[in-house]
């Protein structure tokens, strides 16, 4: 069984951590971001918090 484990990308613009969410999901980098820039303007910026834990969490590739 190949299980998928949620690393950073090397395909990055700040740390990889979008990059990595689209790579586990099959998705295109440049829709995560987009998404995850809209999710944190319209939810009170709670991106912004998330995004250095993420970044903090996931593991280099």
């Amino acid at each position: 069984m190949n299980k998928k484990l949620l690393l950073r990308s090397q395909d990055r613009v700040i740390a990889g951590v979008c990059g990595g969410i689209a790579d586990y999901f099959d998705a295109d980098p440049t829709l995560v971001r987009l998404l995850y820039a809209v999710l944190t303007i319209c939810t009170a910026f709670s991106g912004i918090l998330l995004y250095p834990i993420l970044w903090i969490i996931m593991p280099e590739r």
